[in-house]
């Protein structure tokens, strides 16, 4: 159970990703009380019924917008981070619900009993579009990703296409490395070090050096070399092959025996110069 939830999730990070799912989130809140009518729903009678649900849909699409919002800012999601939210969602949904169920619907008095059969409605009506959004948003991001990722590595090629015999140069402090470009990988960040994979004589060698990656950044990028992740710059031009899932892409460079993660804020520029430079 634990090890289910510790599995990534992609969480949603741009505001128009956000909206529009926000806005599905509260049409299928209005659509599941105006078709099914739960709840008593069918036996209320008025003549701007359907407008007097309406605001369902406004309470749960601002809910969803404003937990979307605030979790954009983390890092690390995973499905557990993705229920809290979804409960988060349904608890603050359930507290606006009964507030305005009692004060402009029912003319009841404020009780707590009649709080836990809303909040009760609210999870008989949000547990299955939660379960349904969650399991097709994960399979959507994970059909696209790995055909995306499937078009581009059908056209990069074999061997690594031909580099001139530029020279990297990372100064750190009182140490220094110099390596051909061509014969560069990656860099993998670990808190203040940075370990760069490279090749020397066609064998794979390691050097770890003390130095932030964004300084490392600053003495190497290039067209082709390229940060991908908060943790890793690439040599664009020694990836062999992209692997698609629903949380992004994963770069494989045969040297090395880990595949490097593309995160979602770097697709925008990794993915096009991938595709150009070997298209």
């Amino acid at each position: 159970m634990f090890s289910f939830t510790a599995h990534p999730y992609p969480k949603s990070e741009s505001f128009k990703e956000i909206f529009v799912s926000s806005l599905g989130a509260g049409a299928a809140v209005y659509l599941f009380l105006i078709i099914f009518q739960p709840f008593g729903t069918e036996n209320f009678q008025h003549p701007y019924k359907f407008v007097l649900l309406f605001p369902y849909c406004i309470i749960f699409g601002t809910a969803f917008l404003m937990a979307n919002l605030i979790t954009s800012r983390f890092s690390n999601w995973n499905i557990g981070s993705e229920l809290l939210k979804i409960t988060f969602i349904l608890c603050t949904g359930s507290i606006l619900s009964y507030f305005y169920n009692s004060l402009f619907l029912s003319h009841v008095k404020l009780d707590i009993v009649n709080y836990f059969y809303m909040f009760l409605y609210t999870l008989a009506v949000g547990i299955p579009i939660s379960i349904i959004y969650i399991l097709s948003r994960y399979i959507y991001l994970k059909t696209i990703h790995e055909k995306k990722a499937h078009d581009i590595s059908q056209h990069l090629p074999v061997s690594p296409p031909a580099q001139r015999q530029n020279l990297l140069k990372i100064s750190a402090q009182n140490t220094e490395l110099v390596m051909n470009k061509k014969d560069f990988l990656c860099v993998q960040s670990m808190e203040n070090y940075c370990t760069f994979y490279f090749l020397e004589n066609n064998s794979l060698k390691k050097a770890l050096i003390r130095i932030s990656l964004t300084n490392v950044l600053q003495q190497i990028e290039t067209s082709s070399v390229k940060k991908c992740h908060r943790s890793y710059i690439v040599n664009l031009g020694r990836v062999k092959k992209l692997k698609g899932n629903a949380q992004g892409y994963k770069l494989v460079l045969p040297e090395i025996d880990f595949e490097i993660p593309v995160s979602r804020s770097f697709i925008p520029s990794v993915i096009p110069q991938l595709q150009q430079q070997h298209s």
